[in-house]
Formats: structure tokens, sequence, C-alpha cells
């Protein structure tokens, strides 16, 4: 399961995606919407994402898959306006062991994070904006 989306996203079904029997250890990240960055408090979030992102999200979990041996991955992000406690993305993998499963966990979200074209725009209650993007 890879996928960009614009309604509220369900770790019930990332988990149930990566369910495999083969797989001696499963983890499952969850990012959500804070009330503050950088100290600052946050009053409105939104993601948007560039066409390709699917295409790279699959490509990015492909290099993981080759790089450990997974039984199963998932990676969902959502776009759109999104509230304080929303979730924004959440990424499992089932490995045959637990470390294995922590290590492919930790490569898909930081390697989602850093190269598929999704744009984080922040509005802080002092009235500054911010946009955080792929490659930050």
């Amino acid at each position: 399961m890879l996928g960009i989306r614009e309604t509220p996203l369900s770790v019930d079904e990332v988990l149930a995606a990566v369910g495999d029997h083969a797989a001696g250890g499963t983890t499952i990240f969850v990012g959500t919407v804070r009330e503050q960055d950088h100290g600052k408090p946050v009053t409105r979030l939104s993601y948007s994402a560039h066409p390709s992102a699917e295409a790279e999200l699959r490509q990015v979990a492909e290099k993981v898959a080759a790089d450990f041996p997974v039984t199963a991955l998932a990676a969902v992000h959502r776009v759109g306006d999104l509230a304080l406690g929303d979730t924004a993305v959440i990424v499992a993998v089932a490995a045959p062991h637990r470390d294995e499963a922590f290590q492919a966990s930790r490569r898909l979200i930081d390697d989602l994070k850093a190269h598929v074209p999704i744009w984080k725009h922040q509005s802080f209650a002092d009235g500054e904006t911010e946009w955080v993007g792929a490659g930050e």
C-alpha cells in the first residue's frame, strides 16, 4: 500500500496492509500535526504534492525493499488542510526480525521526507508562514 491522499489516514488500514505471518516484527510510524514548530504556535497547516509524488514514493519504497529483507511495507501521506493532531503520514514495515523492521521503517520515513516532493505550508500565531519540503 503506497499513496498520497486527501482523505484521513487509518493506522488500522496500513497495519492490515503489512500483516504477514512470515514477519516476526512489524513497526508502524505515525506522524501527526503538532501545535508548535520552532518554538512558535502553529495555527494552520497544509500539505501539497507534486504530480510525481506517488511515483517517487514507489521508488523510495522499492529501494527500501531491495536493501532490507522486508516481507511487506506501506506508506501513505496526506495532502490538503490538516488540523492539530491530524495524522499526516503513516509508514509500516513487516520483516522477519524486529531490528530489520525498525531499520527499514526508519529508512522509509527518512527517505520519504527527503525525496518525495511533498511540501508543508504552515502558518504561525505571529502571522509568519513557512514552506518546508522535500530535500530539507
